[in-house]
């Protein structure tokens, strides 16, 4: 094993050693001193700036004409289920060539990856590059506060590009980046039918809250997934002729996927390019979980007083999160569902895409490449979300992901894992970025 892989294994078991779940509001101070305290040892200078939820790390430091910014976060999802551990998530544990913990993937060791390819760019060039880190302690929970602090610091926050959080190989092996990240709002719907819970004998004249939900739920989309609440895709930007190119250059990972999820098929049978596109480019609408009435051993014969579900839109821009409430609202109203109560859970996050055109966006993908031996896989954003519009917005410079997981690292889930391999590949593509961008060679 490289010596910093060794080096890296012991950093990442001392963050991965704090339950930074910010769910929770779990050692997320220890979290950020530990995150500046190696910001520090890299010979950056760190502060830690309060004000914003949980205490966001602002790290600078380095020689240069210009300055690249990293983006990461050090809190984590829950580990439950615990049950379905096969070791202790708090523990960094190596087994089968892969490093297990809560964090290995999402987002520790992806920050690991990034302090140590900035340690081997000044082991091999004598000096550290001008670079900038925010390390936020919400982005589990959405990010809520983290807009406003990159609008109120963002002369401090200026950067020709930004590095994005996470990225990968693909399920076939192959390196990725992506310039974008899709918009999200969470929402709950909520229906009463009685003042409690009473005998099921009452079904022959009472309404059942479970039916009440769940016609109103399946009126939000059709078979093959497409959002059925008028005026949805009123914003949805058009695809520019590169958008188009890219998308359509994606390899076709629908059979690799379906083997890895151990799903049937897709939505409507999609495939290549159809595929791609509503996996990235279009909207959507999913149902986290339903909750209602009795789910324990042999049978309990009652009518639920209540019933309610959790779920949430993916955005593409130009859509705005603040206008998706509203509508849907609109929408169950016209159906008739006027006793079905809706809540946005969380503020929303609006959705981001780079200018695929952009020099950085090119320099990315050339790294990748001279890393790994192969051809990059280029998406214009991914499926997911996160809080990358207010750089795009407030810093007008591009921002790109790029990083150490592949589709099996379980991100969210028990067994949260990392390949050493890939985290090898991945962090010296990362140094490869450096070199290109801060030497142009």
């Amino acid at each position: 094993m490289r010596p910093f892989l060794e080096e890296a294994k012991a950093v990442l078991a001392e963050l991965v050693a704090l339950p930074t779940v910010s769910a929770e509001g779990r050692a997320l101070e220890a979290g950020a001193a530990k995150v500046a305290e190696l910001l520090e040892g890299l010979g950056l200078r760190a502060e830690l700036h309060g004000g914003y939820g949980p205490t966001v790390v602002y790290a600078e430091g380095g020689k240069g004409e210009k300055a690249l910014l990293f983006y990461n976060h050090y809190d984590v999802q829950p580990p439950d289920p615990l049950e379905l551990w096969e070791s202790d998530p708090f523990t960094l544990t190596e087994r089968d060539g892969a490093w297990y913990g809560r964090g290995t993937h999402d987002d520790k060791g992806e920050l690991v990856a990034r302090l140590v390819a900035l340690r081997l760019f000044r082991e091999r060039h004598g000096f550290l590059p001008w670079v900038k880190f925010v390390v936020e302690g919400e982005e589990e929970v959405g990010s809520p506060h983290l807009a406003d602090y990159v609008r109120d610091q963002r002369e401090r926050l200026r950067a020709e590009a930004v590095v994005w959080e996470a990225g990968g190989v693909d399920a076939q092996g192959r390196p990725y980046l992506y310039a974008g990240l899709k918009g999200i709002v969470a929402l709950e719907l909520r229906v009463r039918t009685a003042a409690f819970d009473l005998h099921s004998s009452y079904g022959a004249v009472m309404e059942n809250p479970i039916y009440r939900l769940s016609r109103a739920i399946a009126s939000l989309r059709d078979e093959e997934g497409r959002v059925l609440i008028p005026g949805f895709y009123d914003r949805v930007r058009p695809l520019s002729p590169t958008e188009m190119e890219v998308l359509a250059e994606i390899p076709d990972e629908a059979e690799a996927l379906k083997a890895a999820f151990g799903v049937r098929d897709f939505l409507g049978g999609a495939r290549n390019l159809e595929f791609n596109q509503r996996l990235f480019a279009e909207p959507c609408v999913n149902i986290n979980g339903f909750h209602s009435g009795y789910g324990g051993p042999g049978s309990k014969t009652v009518l639920p007083a209540e019933a309610f579900a959790k779920l949430d839109f993916r955005l593409v821009p130009d859509q705005d999160p603040e206008e998706i409430p509203e509508l849907l609202k609109r929408h169950l109203e016209a159906q008739g569902f006027h006793d079905v109560e809706v809540v946005v859970l969380e503020k929303g996050e609006h959705p981001a895409r780079s200018d695929l055109t952009h020099p950085f966006v090119g320099l990315a993908r050339r790294a990748l490449e001279e890393a790994f031996g192969q051809k990059a896989v280029v998406y214009p954003n991914m499926a997911g979300s996160g809080p990358m519009h207010p750089f795009l917005h407030h810093l007008k410079a591009p921002a790109v992901g790029l990083g150490v997981g592949y589709p099996g690292s379980r991100v969210h889930s028990p067994n949260e894992h990392i390949r050493i391999q890939d985290f090898e590949r991945g962090t010296l593509a990362l140094l490869r970025l450096l070199e290109l961008y801060f030497l142009g060679r």
